[in-house]
């Protein structure tokens, strides 16, 4: 096996004694608490996908307190699932743990292993071969480990990254660029008013493609597309909230302006 590197963790003591805590807290109210008593794994669902998203939001902000904040939060949802199964005397939070340790290992051979991988696309390909391999694996195809109800812009970056994995991919980012055009250019043959009328269908699967290709592109030149577009929307949601605001302090109501009168506030707004 090869040599390991670890920097000793001076403040591990200190983070096993927090999460002994958080276990010991969550064994109370879950005896004690009505409501902590009454959840269910599907109860929790919905409130840790909201947790998920507010965690999100505070990676996008910057703000470092509130990333702590609901990594806590998402932390606690990852105990109270343990321990409910724990309940149904399924598994308990250390066969969480120990299971989420082994996958690692597995699939670290170039680690834990004498597997070769000097670069990040050798590391991922690895991890996928290896996902395929493992027994009991239900997932016979390497886009099955993609959840259906992801959203779709997210779903196709996942899909996009699994397929590169095992090296289904384009070679270069020009690749991938000429495949928006094209598909840029069959759209608006499909979806050209003044061609006459449009197929709906055959112009919604052409803007499918589309939209495909140009998150494929995002990939290849580092952008992350989720990410990105949340960042349009923050920015139109503020610019638009200045608009909102503004007209009205000069007695304006925003849905007897024109567009020309609009305008000039977003123009200000753009200067914030």
């Amino acid at each position: 096996m090869k040599e390991i590197k670890k920097t000793p963790d001076s403040n591990r003591k200190a983070k096993l004694e927090a999460f002994d805590r958080l276990l010991t807290i969550m064994d109370e109210l879950r005896e004690n608490c009505p409501w902590d008593m009454k959840q269910t794994l599907e109860s929790l669902r919905h409130l840790t996908i909201e947790e998920t998203y507010e965690l999100s939001d505070a990676i996008l902000e910057g703000d470092l307190e509130e990333v702590k904040k609901e990594l806590g939060d998402l932390m606690l949802h990852n105990i109270f699932y343990a321990k409910i199964a724990s309940e149904k005397k399924e598994f308990d939070v250390a066969d969480v743990l120990n299971s989420v340790c082994e996958k690692l290992i597995g699939r670290h051979p170039h680690i834990y292993g004498d597997i070769d991988a000097e670069d990040e696309k050798a590391v991922k390909q690895n991890w996928e071969k290896i996902k395929l391999q493992e027994k009991g694996n239900k997932k016979k195809s390497v886009l099955g480990g993609v959840p259906k109800s992801l959203p779709a812009l997210v779903k196709a970056m996942r899909i996009q990254e699994k397929a590169r994995g095992v090296g289904f991919d384009w070679e270069e980012p020009k690749q991938v660029w000429d495949k928006v055009e094209e598909e840029m250019q069959e759209f608006h043959a499909e979806f050209n008013p003044e061609d006459g009328e449009v197929d709906q269908s055959k112009a919604q699967a052409e803007f499918g493609d589309l939209l495909f290709s140009l998150i494929n592109y995002a990939r290849f030149v580092n952008i992350n597309p989720e990410e990105a577009l949340e960042r349009t929307n923050k920015k139109f949601i503020k610019r638009f909230q200045y608009l909102e605001t503004e007209s009205a302090k000069d007695g304006k109501n925003i849905t007897e302006m024109s567009l020309e009168e609009m305008d000039v506030y977003w123009e200000k707004a753009k200067k914030l």
